[in-house]
């Protein structure tokens, strides 16, 4: 799960030069695929996309958790089945990489995220698509 205080608990890098992904552009870029957040090269969680903006997601060696993301101004924000929310995220595209910060928050660390095609492997009943 995306969430800030895990985040904030990690180091960072600047955005300030790269361009920000609209919520088109992430809903194009994200949809079908699996989406690896790295933070200083360390896996820190990642979500799979579905059509609808259904999504589900893991921290690294969690459970998974279903939820949904929606635009709010130029933001993504994600709220999830069994937590408060909502966490709101900025993503930018800086060459062929694309980043992402906690919205607001610009001394938040930055995360890596890189596309997979593979689904999660999500144990129990009722996960998934």
């Amino acid at each position: 799960m995306l969430r800030p205080a895990l985040i904030l608990a990690l180091s960072g890098a600047t955005v300030e030069a790269q361009t920000r992904m609209t919520p088109e552009e992430f809903e194009s870029w994200s949809n079908g695929r699996t989406l690896d957040y790295r933070i200083d090269g360390q896996l820190w969680g990642s979500e799979q996309h579905f059509p609808d903006r259904r999504t589900l997601d893991a921290d690294a060696g969690g459970a998974c958790v279903a939820g949904q993301w929606y635009p709010q101004g130029g933001d993504i924000c994600f709220h999830y089945e069994t937590g408060p929310g909502p966490h709101c995220w900025s993503f930018w595209r800086d060459g062929d990489r694309v980043l992402a910060r906690i919205a607001g928050n610009p001394d938040s660390p930055v995360a890596e995220v890189t596309i997979s095609h593979q689904p999660l492997a999500c144990p129990g009943p009722d996960l998934g698509s």
